[in-house]
């Protein structure tokens, strides 16, 4: 077999991922324990490996993507000797502490590595916006930007093959977060009562429009976060405070019980009761580390 790229582990995201690689008009060899979901890649076009080592065999870039780091290293280490000298993408979810660990192994054997993070749901795989984070030698990284770009938007985050696993449950927490606070708007907005019964529709058309406002107070409270400094810019925290007192007091008269409001008065409170009402929300971050006080 002579392909661009090697895709082993056909689950959902990774047979997404193999997709994509054809789609975009690159030769692509699979594998899958399971050899009938290799079976609808291999009716698009794809070269079906045999086993493990062909696929690692087919070509300079073999992307794995397996249910855990455990299963990577089973799948993988008869494989050894074929996968010295070419570049190996590991988009398997794991921790920090399992990135770093298959980086070292890697480099002791000759091979490139670079460890990933695909923020997409399968279907999203192949979007131009799909987020695709990277972490290891950016060589590598350039070196194989063109085809993986296929999957998405290909994000260079530095040489710490720990890097995108620490992103990716970072904007997995910023998302869940995000998306509990619309869903309470929901709840808030269609509720009974004056003002209410308005439609999700129709509430997360204003939402988008004040999303672009959250991203410059995100932009700017980043940069105090960096410098240490929290000025409030007319807008404290006891201020703050005051006006989380009223999204707590609006679900108790509609019936809303997500927890957020509380969590945000705990957070609020606490930097207000230790002198801080007359700083930005950028003082929070001292809290959420945990190391105001100390």
């Amino acid at each position: 077999m002579d392909t661009e790229v090697s895709v082993i582990g056909l689950g959902a995201l990774g047979s997404a991922l193999a997709g994509a690689f054809l789609s975009a008009g690159h030769s692509t060899a699979v594998w899958n324990r399971t050899r009938a979901k290799a079976l609808p890649l291999v009716a698009r076009g794809a070269v079906e490996a045999a086993s493990p080592e062909a696929a690692v065999g087919a070509g300079p870039l073999v992307v794995v993507c397996l249910p855990t780091y455990d299963v990577v290293r089973e799948v993988l280490s008869p494989c050894a000797a074929g996968l010295v000298g070419r570049t190996l993408v590991n988009l398997t979810s794991g921790s920090p502490a399992h990135a770093r660990d298959a980086a070292g192994r890697a480099r002791e054997l000759g091979v490139r590595y670079l460890d990933g993070a695909a923020l997409a749901a399968p279907s999203w795989v192949g979007r131009p916006d799909s987020l695709q984070l990277y972490g290891g030698p950016r060589p590598v990284f350039e070196a194989h930007r063109g085809v993986l770009a296929a999957l998405g938007d290909p994000v260079y985050l530095g040489d710490d093959p720990a890097l995108p696993a620490v992103h990716d449950i970072a904007l997995l927490g910023l998302l869940w977060s995000a998306l509990t606070g619309w869903l309470h708007g929901v709840a808030l907005t269609g509720a009974d009562g004056p003002g209410g019964g308005v439609s999700a529709t129709a509430y997360t058309a204003v939402v988008g429009r004040w999303m672009p406002t959250v991203g410059r107070l995100m932009g700017e409270y980043a940069r105090q976060v960096d410098a240490g400094a929290y000025p409030a810019g007319g807008f404290p925290l006891d201020q703050h405070l005051m006006l989380m007192g009223l999204l707590e007091h609006a679900g108790e008269l509609r019936g809303v019980e997500s927890g957020l409001p509380q969590a945000f008065l705990g957070l609020a409170g606490r930097a207000v009761e230790d002198g801080h009402g007359a700083d930005g929300y950028a003082r929070l971050i001292e809290y959420v580390r945990g190391r105001a006080g100390r």
